[in-house]
């Protein structure tokens, strides 16, 4: 692994001056290195984070890659990671046009880990860095307390999908535009719990408090809470109540291990609470990333694509551009290609907020021909876009963006699958073509972990008690075993798990539908690392 010679570098330079004359933001210094596909198979499993801690899976994932490469032989061309500054990774057998495109490619997906507000807990943050700091505390550990450390290590890793991504989020970044204690209480509590008004009434107040603001600017807010104050004379007092009264802080799992587990809290013990931070810390970074690969890469290739064919210094090499762009973007008819997903879906977005498509004339307009040939000329696709960039995850993307237009403009369909009985093949044929259907199949493409809650109330006599909130998702059972196994170990003590498990009751041959589906609540135990099931 080296850094990409000068020659390379003045390439990607040139890239990043074309990449920011058309709107992308991003820090000036980058590090590109070239490497080799036995780097690129030792590095994926440690994420591409060359520092990351040693952790005996990594070692499996390897040979596992490694023997798949000697059957399917190919070529990955890049891999970026968001770290200060940002670091890529290129084939070392790339020729200068395809690093080109490429280096679009990554300038996209960089502009989207420091402009994405679900990435601002990482903005500040040094990841290599800190993830060096953590492979040597983890290796002196090591050196001190032996295999026990994998011990943790594992269990820990084996509930870091519960981490609560949202939670931490939401406490960061609160700067001086953000709204005011005292105006989240109002309108968030004191509107609509403590004092109901109607939605009419409501509105009314949000308007009074923008006028404020526009009129006299830094003062606004007084101005308007001094008005509040005579219409509802109450507001003070139940504001310095609330104010008064203690937050209750949601923890996740293994944070609140780290607080109060017993075992972990014993003097001998002390240093396993770093190695879960650690986890922790390391999985709460990368949930961004899992919760928007398809803008993400949608966002990127929109770019590689919109800037390669305006780049003068690729003339003569269109159509290996093309060859190429197509395996990357090609729209599977079965299946599902983020890439090739997100970068229709932007383009779709950019044309329909040109047409003026997000606005409230259009959503009125039920005529399909009216719909299709409407057109106010706004052009501001593009300013759209960047908005989008900014705000959704893939959630909120897929969920606000994909229609009925979207799915008809792009031929776009939900496949089945069934057995030929005569032939005992299987067939894949076109199930529903409508917009509803084929976002719910996104939807359930997308990470979701479960929502698992410590139940203080029933966590009595040393026992953890955990109760998942069931989301029409059961739990995987065979794993359930082994978690449950790893977090006694780290609370020193008896745990259950209460959940729900999904019953068919139906014989029938055909897909089952939720109506098919009946849940009973069970109780998992796990004591002296012997595991009990109770039907409630």
């Amino acid at each position: 692994m080296e850094l990409i010679s000068q020659q390379t570098k003045a390439i990607m330079e040139g890239c990043k001056e074309r990449a920011r004359a058309v709107g992308l933001r991003f820090e000036d210094e980058t590090l590109e290195y070239v490497v080799t596909n036995r780097d690129m198979l030792e590095l994926t499993p440690k994420i591409m984070i060359p520092t990351l801690y040693d952790y005996w899976v990594h070692d499996v994932e390897v040979l596992r890659e490694k023997g798949k490469y000697e059957l399917y032989p190919s070529n990955p061309y890049e891999t970026v990671i968001n770290t200060r500054p940002a670091i890529s990774f290129y084939n070392d057998n790339n020729p200068d046009w395809l690093n080109v495109m490429i280096f679009y490619h990554v300038l996209g997906h960089i502009d989207f880990f420091q402009n994405n507000l679900y990435f601002r807990h990482t903005w500040d943050y040094d990841l290599a860095g800190q993830a060096l700091a953590d492979k040597r505390l983890i290796a002196r550990l090591r050196s001190e307390h032996g295999r026990w450390v994998d011990y943790v290590i594992e269990f820990a890793r084996g509930i870091d999908n519960l981490v609560d991504f949202h939670g931490e989020l939401s406490t960061l970044h609160r700067g001086k535009k953000d709204c005011s204690a005292r105006l989240d209480f109002f309108f968030d509590v004191f509107l609509q719990q403590q004092r109901p008004v109607s939605t009419s009434e409501y509105m009314k107040e949000v308007e009074a408090y923008n006028l404020a603001c526009r009129d006299l600017g830094e003062v606004g807010e007084q101005s308007f809470f001094a008005e509040m104050v005579r219409k509802y004379p109450e507001f003070e007092a139940a504001f310095e109540k609330h104010q008064g009264g203690k937050r209750q802080k949601k923890s996740d799992l293994l944070q609140f291990l780290i607080d109060h587990s017993p075992m972990l809290n014993s003097e001998e013990n002390l240093w396993m609470k770093s190695v879960l931070q650690i986890v922790r810390s390391t999985s709460i970074y990368f949930q961004p990333q899992i919760r928007t690969k398809i803008m993400n890469e949608g966002w990127a290739s929109y770019w590689h694509e919109t800037l390669f064919m305006q780049d003068d210094r690729i003339r003569g090499h269109e159509i290996s551009f093309a060859r190429v762009n197509a395996s990357v973007t090609a729209m599977p008819r079965v299946g599902l290609n983020p890439y090739a997903l997100g970068m229709r879906l932007f383009y779709f977005i950019e044309e329909a907020a040109n047409r003026g498509c997000y606005t409230h004339d259009y959503r009125r307009l039920r005529d399909m021909e009216q719909r299709r040939h409407y057109d106010k000329k706004l052009g501001k696709g593009r300013e759209y876009i960047f908005d989008v960039r900014e705000n959704y995850s893939d959630f909120t993307f897929l969920n606000s963006f994909v229609d009925q237009d979207f799915v008809d403009h792009n031929q776009l369909f939900v496949a089945g699958k069934r057995l030929n009985e005569e032939r005992m093949t299987w067939q894949y044929y076109v199930k529903s073509r409508h917009a509803d259907d084929y976002q719910q199949m996104l939807f359930d493409s997308l990470y979701h972990p479960p929502k698992i809650v410590i139940d203080e109330v029933k966590s009595q006599e040393g026992a953890l008690y955990l109760n998942h909130n069931i989301e029409g998702k059961p739990l995987v059972q065979e794993y359930i075993a082994n978690t449950m196994l790893g977090i006694e170990f780290l609370w020193g003590g008896t745990v259950c798990l209460e959940t729900s498990e999904a019953e068919v009751k139906t014989e029938d041959k055909e897909e089952v539908t939720p109506e098919m589906i009946s849940w009973s609540r069970v109780r998992y135990q796990m004591k002296e690392r012997k595991l009990e099931r109770t039907v409630l």
